[in-house]
């Protein structure tokens, strides 16, 4: 198994830059934005995100929850090792609100599929849009897009793309995984 460096520390940082100031752009204060990080990986994702966009720009108040899908995935019981479940934290309403989704990385799009499932418990969202750092896009199942994306990847299916956190895994970087 063999790994090379897709983004750098520094290189992930200026992408969360673009990304906080597009959604900025089209979000201006927030007010009926909420942002929406897909458990367990999108979540540091958007927890970044919302903590730059009130840092650095300025946003007031950000409504940011983690959506579990666990329960709501099309494989969930069909592997060999069961699912574990995270934690949902929304804890505000999302009718008629503009959702953001936020993943790490839009590979299938079976994991936006069954967000858009399992949002539906917590209301109607006025709309929902889609932001993933790392967007494969030859191996998408569904005809699921992102409105907002950090780099797009050529990546086969035999290769993987691993994210690391700082939060999490001790460093910010991401790698492209050959078997």
């Amino acid at each position: 198994m063999s790994q090379k460096i897709l983004l750098s520390s520094k290189e992930i940082n200026i992408i969360l830059h673009r990304l906080a100031c597009q959604l900025l752009e089209n979000h201006l204060d927030f007010k009926d934005t909420v942002l929406i990080g897909i458990q367990p990986r999108g979540t540091f994702l958007a927890a970044r995100l919302a903590k730059l966009l009130k840092e650095e720009y300025g946003v007031k108040e950000i409504n940011l929850g983690f959506l579990d899908i666990t329960f709501y995935r099309d494989d969930f019981r069909r592997g060999e090792k069961p699912l574990e479940a995270n934690k949902t934290k929304i804890d505000f309403l999302v009718e008629d609100k503009k959702v953001v989704f936020v993943d790490d990385v839009l590979y299938t799009g079976r994991s936006i599929r069954a967000a858009l499932t399992a949002i539906q418990s917590f209301g109607r969202p006025l709309e929902i849009e889609l932001l993933t750092l790392i967007d494969r896009r030859f191996s998408r199942h569904l005809p699921i897009q992102p409105n907002y994306r950090g780099r797009q990847v050529d990546a086969i299916n035999g290769e993987k793309v691993k994210v690391l956190w700082e939060e999490n895994d001790g460093e910010d970087v991401i790698y492209l995984v050959k078997n």
